[in-house]
């Protein structure tokens, strides 16, 4: 079932459209990961922090058993989608029709989080536990390691940074990487080099890292409450998200050529862009939502110019029970907005498709080459497609 959802101003209409026995639009499909989801990393800077990227599980919170993290789309003729298990220490691709094609071993300890391919087609990932990043060869598995610690001195050992949200630059070769742990974001050049960059700000959190339209690479600060923009030689701007206690999780360049964030705790869509005043425009639309305590994930834009969004049952407050959603806004209201300055009175159209699988807990989402949206349901260990109407 479709739920439609029209806004106009601060009349709410609801709606449902669903052919009498028409299949349902998600799709889901489990991940059989090898051996048992190991515990969650402990510290501040473990992976399920209290509410956290995608959710956590703070002392009195619901246990879970998955951890299935993010996706890259294969660009090669093998197609498919590439998920990682971080606290399976495994890596599985995926084929087009959503079945699993094999397990990588990462190593015991190793927690891999972030994946990219970059330019060449080549894929890389971080280990969080052993502060590296790897190359994967398909047929081989790790294919060349990159430590990427930080020298400490008077320390027992460099520190680890947690490498976690992994892209490519704008030449298509570069990595850019978050620190979590050290509130740092890093880079590793063509010939190997690694950099470092301290954000301004500490105890921000930096988890999420994507390319700019104008060639920067942009990072979500979750605890900072504020989006971080770094140039290529490491010039670094911190943009202060209006909503006070948001914890922005994913970023991504929209096709209007402004980036675009979510809010974990916000439940609200970010635009920025420059204003005529040459200062940063920050945007805050709320998605409306069924029930108070439905909290939002990752966002991708699809090849349409429609904005998709996860939004689910927050972990942390898990009553009452209700359905976890994929939500998509329709580029042609959210154009209007953003042209308004974000006017309340824009039309806006909101269409609402329910995930089969309840306390999903959501992670990422994309585009495939199918059309399709495809997403990771970490608690569920589950990949979803939504098929566009």
């Amino acid at each position: 079932m479709r739920e439609t959802l029209f806004a106009a101003g601060a009349a709410l209409c609801l709606a449902f459209a669903a052919a009498p026995g028409a299949a349902a639009p998600v799709a889901e499909y489990a991940i059989p990961w090898p051996g048992k989801a190991e515990p969650p990393a402990a510290g501040p800077s473990a992976h399920h922090a209290a509410i956290g990227d995608g959710g956590g599980s703070p002392t009195g919170a619901m246990a879970h058993p998955g951890s299935t993290h993010e996706m890259a789309a294969d660009p090669s003729r093998r197609g498919g989608w590439w998920i990682s298990g971080q606290n399976y220490d495994h890596i599985a691709h995926l084929g087009q029709d959503g079945r699993v094609i094999r397990f990588y071993d990462m190593g015991d300890g190793s927690r891999p989080h972030g994946l990219a391919f970059d330019r060449s087609g080549g894929l890389w990932a971080t280990r969080v536990g052993k502060g590296e990043i790897v190359g994967i060869d398909p047929a081989r598995g790790i294919a060349g390691r990159i430590p990427v610690t930080i020298p400490c001195a008077g320390c027992a050992a460099p520190l680890n940074p947690h490498p976690h949200g992994l892209a490519v630059g704008g030449d298509g070769r570069t990595l850019w990487f978050t620190g979590k742990a050290t509130g740092t974001v890093g880079r590793v050049a063509p010939d190997g080099k690694v950099s470092h960059f301290q954000l301004p700000t500490a105890g921000t959190t930096p988890i999420y890292a994507a390319l700019g339209p104008d060639g920067a690479m942009w990072f979500t600060e979750l605890t900072g409450n504020m989006i971080a923009r770094v140039t290529g030689t490491g010039q670094i701007e911190e943009i202060a998200i209006p909503t006070p206690l948001s914890r922005p999780i994913a970023v991504a360049k929209g096709p209007d050529g402004a980036m675009w964030f979510s809010e974990e705790a916000g439940g609200r869509v970010g635009r920025i862009d420059k204003g005529a005043d040459g200062k940063w425009r920050v945007l805050e639309l709320a998605l409306p939502a069924a029930q108070p305590n439905l909290i939002l994930a990752g966002l991708a834009f699809d090849g349409r110019g429609d904005l998709w969004v996860q939004q689910y049952v927050s972990n942390n407050a898990p009553s009452p029970a209700g359905t976890d959603w994929i939500v998509r806004i329709g580029r042609k209201g959210l154009a209007a907005w953003a042209a308004s300055g974000g006017a309340e009175s824009a039309a806006l159209d909101f269409d609402y498709y329910p995930a089969p699988t309840r306390m999903t807990v959501m992670h990422r989402i994309a585009e495939g080459r199918d059309g399709a949206m495809w997403f990771t349901e970490m608690w569920a260990d589950k990949v979803g497609r939504v098929e566009p109407d």
